[in-house]
Order: structure tokens, then C-alpha cells, then sequence
């Protein structure tokens, strides 16, 4: 009775977004559906269904070519995610404990967001004689390899995500608590592991996989910093529009989104552990 009676007082403005809404993930959706309907496609051509089967996932995993540029992606990732997360944390502790006005933290901050709204074309552009006249003219060889450059130019970017979910995080901490270890006599790297790590996990956990997500799926960077024998994942399948697209392409992006999920189902069971509700995983996880 109480459901019928709240759902007669829903006005029609409250229809309506409900119906926009479903829309909306229907369109978000349906063209992920349809890359999995057809990763399951034995045809030649991608755009072509002729039978059901797992030929294209056989097909893909078996191909070196493809599984090279995979492993790439996910190296590259991971590296982007540990260099992103350890100075994004850093960072993003440093601006929640900085006084209101401090310019350092000002001009960080801008910085920081300059990063976030910069074309990835024009950090292509950039990176890419940096790391010629570093690396090549120079003669610093860490930069003359194509997965360091990966994860260099890739961090560059996931680092302001991580720095600005932390400092969410942790903003409105209550200082008393680290005044209160202090004065009990815990030094500066007690009170930083055992009071601000675990208020900042969530968002540390958080910006870890926004930097291994962002860094998979990051073409245009990529594109430019890449060198013969990395090639990305994301890199291969721009390669592989301007041709014909095949059903492995097809069948190991689904793969990848469901290590996505993965990664997602893993992070939300983290941070459900740490206490927090879900409408708090969701601020967290949402920079």
C-alpha cells in the first residue's frame, strides 16, 4: 500500500527524469552491448555477424601482435598507477594541510587543474621533443624506453586526479587528532601512518584505479610517446580502424572492460571495508 501510495504522489516532472535518466544509460550502454554481441562473432569483419562462437577470442589471445600491445597497456598502467598515486597522495595531503590563502598551494592547485584541462594533443606535442633531446641528445636512457615514457607522460596526467581526490578526502580533517598524538608523543611519521593514511585510504584507492583506468584507455598521448615494440592496446585498435576492424579487436575490449569491472568490484570491496557507506564510495571514487 505505501509503494502505491508513492508512486501516485510522483509528478510528472519526476516521470520525466526518471524516463531521461533510463535513456541516458541506455545510451551509455547499448554501444558497449553491442562491442560484446560482437566480440562473439566467427566472421572475418567486425561489422559482419555471420556465426556465434568463441573463434575471435581464440583468435585474439593467440594472436602475439595483439597481446603484446595488451601487456603493454596493462604495464604501462599499473607503472602510471603507483608513480601517480604515491605523489598524487603526497600532493594531495600537502594542500589539505596548507593555510587557507598559502600561495604555494594556490599556484599548485592551479597548476594542477592547468594539467587536467590541457589537450592531451598538445601534451603529445610537448612530450615528445622532451623526451627526444632528454633522452636521445642527452643521452638519459631511461627515456629512450617506450614503456617509461608510458608511464612518464601518462602519471603527468593521473597525478592531478590523485591529488585532488585525496585532498577531498581529507578535507575538513580534524587536526585535534594529530595534535592530540603529538602530545602523547608520536613522531610526524606515526601521526602521518597512523592517522592520515587511513582517513586518506579511500581516496588513495580511488585515484590508483582512476590512474590505471584513464592510462588504458589514453590514445592520442599515447600515440605520440610510443615507440616500436610498445605499441598500447588503445593504440593498436586506432591503427587498426583506418584497415577494417576484426572481431579479436572486439572480443579482447571486452576482456579489458571486464578487467575493468574487475578493478572496480575490487576498490568498492576495499573501501566497503573501510566503514564507508555507498554514498560515500561513490563521492570518493568521483573526482
Amino acid at each position: 500500500m505505501a509503494r502505491k501510495n508513492t508512486f501516485a504522489r510522483r509528478t510528472p516532472t519526476d516521470i520525466a527524469l526518471h524516463v531521461w535518466g533510463i535513456i541516458v544509460f541506455i545510451y551509455l550502454f547499448v554501444p558497449i552491448a553491442v562491442i560484446i554481441a560482437y566480440s562473439f562473432n566467427n566472421g572475418k569483419v567486425l561489422a559482419n555477424f555471420q556465426d556465434f562462437g568463441l573463434g575471435a577470442y581464440i583468435s585474439g589471445i593467440n594472436n602475439d601482435v595483439i597481446i603484446s600491445s595488451v601487456v603493454t597497456s596493462l604495464q604501462a598502467a599499473l607503472g602510471t598507477a603507483i608513480v601517480a598515486t604515491i605523489f598524487g597522495t603526497l600532493g594531495g595531503v600537502a594542500l589539505a594541510r596548507a593555510r587557507r590563502g598559502a600561495l604555494w598551494a594556490l599556484g599548485l592547485t592551479g597548476l594542477l587543474g592547468l594539467t587536467l584541462v590541457t589537450p592531451e594533443i598538445v601534451d603529445g606535442i610537448s612530450f615528445l621533443p622532451w623526451f627526444v633531446t632528454v633522452g636521445v641528445d642527452w643521452g638519459v636512457s631511461p627515456l629512450n624506453n617506450g614503456l617509461v615514457r608510458l608511464i612518464i607522460s601518462h602519471a603527468m596526467f593521473s597525478m592531478a586526479i590523485v591529488t585532488f581526490i585525496v585532498r577531498a578526502r581529507l578535507a575538513g580533517i580534524d587536526t585535534r587528532l594529530e595534535d592530540a598524538a603529538a602530545d602523547l608523543g608520536a613522531t610526524p611519521w606515526n601521526r602521518f601512518k597512523d592517522i592520515i593514511l587511513p582517513i586518506a585510504a579511500p581516496g588513495i584507492f580511488a585515484g590508483a584505479l582512476m590512474s590505471f583506468t584513464v592510462s588504458l584507455d589514453n590514445t592520442i598521448l599515447s600515440s605520440f610517446v610510443q615507440q616500436p615494440g610498445y605499441t598500447p592496446w588503445p593504440v593498436y585498435i586506432f591503427s587498426a580502424v583506418r584497415v577494417a576492424l576484426r572481431p579479436e579487436v572486439a572480443a579482447i575490449s571486452t576482456l579489458m572492460f571486464l578487467l575493468t569491472l574487475l578493478a572496480l568490484a575490487f576498490v568498492a570491496v576495499v573501501l566497503r571495508k573501510t566503514g564507508g557507506s555507498s554514498t560515500e564510495i561513490i563521492k570518493t571514487m568521483a573526482p
